[in-house]
């Protein structure tokens, strides 16, 4: 691992820190949404350790939050590796004292574009496997050390909603509805020992898109007609709610998700 060491006072303009002393692990946080959050949590105080499978652009998000007085540290780690999440995890733990939030960005590996009627099933199923088992996997790594000190937040990431007709997006809305599932017993399961389990529900984060990509123009503006606010979900919306989510000014959330779909899946009462 290596260590970028900030500063950890409270900015009196903005009042106190969220995380505050908090040790945040998060996956694939070397990524366009992981960084984004690892920046605002280590701006809100969080200790964070990124994990990503690249070393390059890890050691960069690293190095730039490092230079923003943020404490970070970075490891290469496969999040779809049981020794390895295992072992990191550890080491976390044991280095910072525990772990009180995960956080699971990682890419799905999903295939898009082809009918359901001609996709062969290990495109379909590529997205549904690697998201139940690097959530799985982190989770589990997290709650045992979450556990004994009864306390901590495990969150995930995806969004489901109303099938699209438009779209042919393969296995993603499946897996989506995996991972909830999956926080959803996990909530069950660990809520006992004062740990939370939460998703934030996205409809796509547009500034996530290459300019340069084929159809982005397109994607992009069907996101935001769907939407009630006639607005899409940025990176930084996501980070913000993910800090309040990690927070404990949210300690009575659990089991549930965070929708910033602005309106784009309505929740039904």
């Amino acid at each position: 691992m290596n260590a970028h060491v900030g500063g950890d006072e409270d900015d009196e303009e903005s009042g106190p820190m969220l995380l505050k002393d908090k040790t945040a692990v998060i996956y694939g946080g070397s990524g366009a949404i992981g960084s984004a959050v690892a920046r605002t949590f280590a701006r809100e105080g969080a200790r964070v350790f990124l994990a990503a499978r690249t070393p390059a652009p890890l050691e960069r998000v690293a190095s730039e939050i490092g230079d923003e007085g943020g404490a970070v540290e970075a490891a290469v780690v496969d999040a779809l590796d049981e020794q390895a999440v295992d072992a990191h995890a550890a080491d976390v733990a044991a280095r910072a004292g525990g772990i009180d939030i995960s956080f699971n960005l990682i890419s799905h590996n999903d295939v898009q574009g082809t009918p359901l009627a001609e996709m062969p099933f290990a495109d379909f199923q590529q997205p549904v496997m690697t998201a139940l088992r690097t959530n799985f996997l982190t989770a589990r790594a997290a709650a045992r050390h979450m556990i004994p000190r009864r306390s901590g937040v495990i969150l995930m990431f995806g969004g489901y909603g109303d099938p699209m007709p438009e779209w042919n997006l393969g296995g993603l809305q499946v897996a989506f509805q995996a991972v909830e599932a999956l926080r959803r017993q996990l909530a069950g399961e660990l809520g006992r020992y004062g740990i939370r389990a939460l998703t934030i529900q996205t409809a796509g984060i547009v500034d996530t898109i290459p300019e340069d990509f084929e159809g982005g123009a397109a994607i992009v503006e069907d996101t935001v007609r769907r939407t009630l606010l006639k607005r899409a979900a940025t990176r930084e919306d996501v980070a913000n709610v993910a800090a309040f989510a990690a927070s404990d000014r949210a300690r009575s959330m659990t089991a549930t998700a965070f929708n910033i779909t602005c309106g784009t899946v309505v929740d039904r009462g």
